[in-house]
C-alpha cells in the first residue's frame, strides 16, 4: 500500500491541482493509474472537482484536505481524484448532472462525488462538506466512514441505483428529436414571456439572489428586440436594465474594470469576488451590442473598461488570455477590492473626496464585513447638481480619483491568478475584443484578438487537432465541442474586422473538425466530447445554456453563418440538423435553450452575409455606415480591391445571393426593409 499513499499532483499543469499538491491526501489526477488502482483494490473513488479561483473550494481544502486526520481517513477508504473543472468540463458536466439526479438539488463547487470503482458510476454526491458537523451537515470524516460502509454493505442496492443513474444519463443525452422535426416559431414568444415573468423590474436580472449575469438570456433578449424593434421594446428594456444595474453595481469592479462571477444579493452590490475570463468575454460582447442597439454611452464605456481589464491583467506574454483571478487574497475573500473611507480620503484631495464618496457609497454604512465595496450610488447628473459642477468636470475628477485608487490598490497583495490558457474561454475573449474593437473604433482591441487567435493556432492547434488547455509551454487535453464552436464563432467575428485568407481557411478546418469529430451523424446535433475521446460513463449532449452558451446552439449558428459565407451546404445542413434534433427539448423549456433559439431564428430567417469589394477606404466607410444599427442577423465582410475602385456589394441569404443597390444609402435602406419588399434575385 505504500505506493498508493503519495500525492501525485506535483506534475500537474493545472494551478488548481497544484494548490493541492502539498495536501496529505494521496490525490491522483484523473488518469488510468488511479482508475485501475480503484478496480484492483475494489475501493470506491472520491472525486473532488473545483477550480483555482473558487472560494468554497479553498475553505474545504483548508478545513479537510490539509488536515492530516481527515486525509488519513480518505487515504484508507478511497482512491482520491482531484479534477480542475475548467480543464475537464466533460467530467464536471457528467458529475454535476449526477449530483442533481442523486440529491434533487443543483450542484456547484467544490463538487464531491463518490464513484463505484469498476465503471465510475456515482452513488453518493454533495458539494461542500465542513470538517465538523454544522448547519445540518455531517462532519466530513464521519461522512467518509458512512459512505464507505454504504459501498461495503449495500452492494445490491447500489447496483440497482447505478443502473437507474446510467439509464437516466442515456435518456438525458439522447437526441430529443429527428433531423426533420418541424420548427415552432412561437417558442421565441414563449421564451420572452417566461423571461418577463422572472424579470426583476427593480434591480434587473432574473429571479432572486444569488444573481448571475446569465449572458445567454441577455443575448436572446437583444436578438429578440432586433427581430422586431417596434414590437419588442420590452425585450430591450429587460436586457438594458440588467446590463445597466450590473454596470453600476459592485459586481463590476468600479476601480479596475472587469466583472466578478456573480452577486450574492438582489442589488448586484456584493459579488463573489473571483473574476473569470469567460464571463468577461461574453459581457464585453453584450455591452458592445447594447451600445450598438441604444447608443447609450454607459454601455460603450463599460465595454472599453472590460476589454482594458482583460488586456492589462489577463493577457499572457504569448498573447493568450489567462483564466481567472481568485476571490481571495491573504486568506480573505474580497480583501484586495474593499476600502475604508479613511484610506480613500487620505489618497484624494479634500475637494475630490466628498464627490467620490457620494458617487461610490462611502457616505453609506459599510456593506462588506465592516468595510466598503464600491458601487455607484449617485448618477453624474445628480452629482453635478449637488456639487454645482458641469457633468464633464464631475466625470473627469471621478476618473482621476479612480486612477489614483487603482495605483494604490495595485500595491496590495494580489489575488492568485489562474494562468492556464483555455481554448474555449480565449475564443469568447477573441470574439468580444473583435466586436468591440470594430464597433468602438479600438484597433488595439482588434490587434489583441488577432494575436490571441495566432497564439491558439500556434500553440493549441496540433496536427489538425485542437487542444483544450495550455500552460507554461505545454498544451494538453483533446478539445471539446465548446472549444471548436466558440472558436469558429470568434473567427467569423474577426474576419469582419479584416479579411484574411489564412484565418478563413482555419475556420474551414474548425468546421470540418466539428462535423467529423462531434456530430451525431444519425440523429443530428453535437456531443460534448469527440468520437475518439476516452470512454466515460456517458457522453453529454449540451442543449441548455448555463454560465456559457450551449455548445450545440453556438455550433449550429456559427456553422450556418460560415456555410453561407463559404458556400458550403454541408455546414448549413449540419447546423439545421442540430436545431431540428433539439426542437422537442426547446419546446419543453424554451428560455433554457436561448442560444438554440437564436440558431432556430437563423433557419426561419437566414443570416444576411454582406460582402463589400473595392477601395479599402471606401469599403471600410460602407461597413461603418451599415454597422451603425444593431442587426445580429447581418455579417459584413470586406475584400480590398484596387485603390479608387468603386464599391460593389453582394448580399447572400443561405444559398441565394443578390447584387446589392449601388450606394451605401440604398443598401442600408434595403437591409432595413422587410424581406418581402426586397428585389428579386439577379
Amino acid at each position: 500500500m505504500e505506493t498508493t499513499q503519495r500525492n501525485r499532483l506535483g506534475e500537474a499543469t493545472s494551478p488548481y491541482l497544484q494548490q493541492h499538491a502539498g495536501n496529505p491526501v494521496a490525490w491522483y489526477p484523473w488518469c488510468d493509474e488511479a482508475l485501475e488502482l480503484a478496480r484492483r483494490e475494489d475501493r470506491p473513488i472520491l472525486l473532488s472537482i473545483g477550480y483555482a479561483a473558487c472560494h468554497w473550494c479553498h475553505v474545504m481544502a483548508h478545513e479537510s484536505f490539509e488536515d492530516a486526520d481527515t486525509a488519513a481517513v480518505m487515504n484508507r477508504l478511497f482512491v482520491n481524484i482531484k479534477v480542475d473543472r475548467e480543464q475537464r468540463p466533460d467530467l464536471d458536466r457528467i458529475y454535476q448532472i449526477a449530483h442533481q439526479l442523486l440529491t434533487r438539488r443543483p450542484g456547484g463547487w467544490p463538487l464531491t462525488v463518490f464513484l463505484t470503482p469498476g465503471d465510475q458510476v456515482p452513488f453518493f454526491a454533495g458539494t461542500y462538506f465542513p470538517r465538523e458537523p454544522r448547519h445540518g451537515m455531517p462532519g466530513f470524516a464521519d461522512l467518509l466512514e458512512r459512505v464507505a460502509a454504504l459501498y461495503r454493505d449495500r452492494r445490491d442496492a447500489l447496483r440497482e441505483q447505478s443502473a437507474e443513474v446510467v439509464a437516466a444519463f442515456q435518456s438525458i443525452n439522447a437526441a430529443p428529436g429527428a433531423t426533420d422535426t418541424p420548427l415552432d416559431p412561437s417558442l421565441l414568444d414563449q421564451s420572452r414571456e417566461a423571461l418577463a415573468a422572472e424579470f426583476d423590474a427593480t434591480h434587473g436580472g432574473f429571479g432572486r439572489a444569488p444573481k448571475f449575469p446569465q449572458a445567454p438570456l441577455i443575448d436572446r433578449l437583444l436578438r429578440d428586440y432586433a427581430a422586431a424593434p417596434e414590437r419588442r421594446r420590452e425585450s430591450l428594456h429587460m436586457a438594458c436594465t440588467t446590463l445597466r444595474r450590473m454596470a453600476l453595481g459592485g459586481i463590476n469592479d468600479q476601480i479596475g474594470g472587469g466583472f466578478a462571477r456573480y452577486a450574492v444579493d438582489d442589488y448586484w452590490m456584493i459579488p463573489h469576488f473571483e473574476k473569470m475570463l469567460s464571463d468577461n468575454g461574453l459581457l464585453l460582447a453584450l455591452y458592445t451590442d447594447a451600445w450598438q442597439a441604444t447608443g447609450d454611452h454607459l454601455f460603450s464605456r463599460i465595454a472599453k473598461e472590460t476589454a482594458q481589464w482583460m488586456l492589462r491583467e489577463m493577457r499572457s506574454p504569448e498573447g493568450g488570455f489567462y483564466s481567472a483571478l481568485d476571490a481571495d487574497s491573504e486568506g480573505e475573500e474580497g480583501r484586495f477590492y474593499v476600502w475604508t473611507p479613511e484610506t480613500v480620503q487620505a489618497l484624494l484631495a479634500d475637494a475630490d473626496y466628498p464627490l467620490f464618496a457620494a458617487r461610490f457609497g462611502l457616505d453609506d454604512p459599510a456593506n462588506f464585513e465592516g468595510r466598503w465595496h464600491l458601487h455607484v450610488q449617485a448618477s453624474l447628473s445628480e452629482l453635478a447638481k449637488r456639487f454645482h459642477l458641469p457633468v464633464d468636470q464631475v466625470r473627469d475628477r471621478l476618473d482621476a480619483a479612480r486612477a489614483l485608487l487603482y495605483r494604490e490598490r495595485a500595491r496590495r497583495v494580489w489575488p492568485m491568478r489562474d494562468d492556464k490558457v483555455l481554448t474555449s474561454w480565449n475564443a469568447l475573449a477573441i470574439r468580444g475584443l473583435a466586436l468591440a474593437g470594430r464597433l468602438l473604433d479600438r484597433p488595439d482591441f482588434v490587434a489583441a484578438a488577432d494575436r490571441a487567435l495566432g497564439f491558439v493556432r500556434e500553440s493549441l492547434w496540433q496536427d489538425g487537432r485542437l487542444m483544450a488547455s495550455w500552460r507554461e509551454g505545454t498544451a494538453e487535453l483533446p478539445a471539446y465541442l465548446d472549444d471548436h464552436a466558440f472558436l469558429l464563432d470568434a473567427v467569423l467575428e474577426l474576419l469582419q474586422c479584416h479579411w484574411n485568407d489564412a484565418t478563413a481557411a482555419f475556420g474551414d478546418e474548425l468546421a470540418e473538425r466539428l462535423l467529423a469529430g462531434f456530430e451525431d451523424a444519425e440523429h443530428g446535433g453535437f456531443l460534448f466530447t469527440a468520437h475518439d475521446h476516452e470512454a466515460l460513463v456517458t457522453r453529454s449532449r449540451p442543449l441548455t445554456d448555463d454560465a456559457l452558451p450551449a455548445g450545440n446552439g453556438v455550433a449550429a449558428r456559427a456553422l450556418m453563418a460560415f456555410g453561407a459565407l463559404r458556400g458550403n451546404p454541408r455546414f448549413l445542413a449540419a447546423g439545421e440538423r442540430a436545431v431540428r434534433s433539439a426542437a422537442p427539448a426547446m419546446a419543453r423549456v424554451p428560455h433554457a435553450h436561448a442560444t438554440l433559439l437564436s440558431a432556430m431564428e437563423r433557419i426561419l430567417e437566414p443570416a444576411r452575409i454582406v460582402t463589400l469589394t473595392g477601395d479599402a477606404t471606401e469599403t471600410a466607410a460602407w461597413q461603418h455606415d451599415l454597422e451603425r444599427y444593431y442587426a445580429p442577423g447581418r455579417l459584413v465582410f470586406r475584400y480590398t480591391g484596387k485603390t479608387g475602385a468603386p464599391v460593389q456589394a453582394t448580399v447572400c441569404e443561405g444559398t441565394v445571393c443578390r447584387a446589392a443597390p449601388g450606394s451605401v444609402h440604398d443598401l442600408r435602406a434595403w437591409l432595413h426593409a422587410p424581406r418581402e419588399h426586397q428585389p428579386a434575385n439577379d
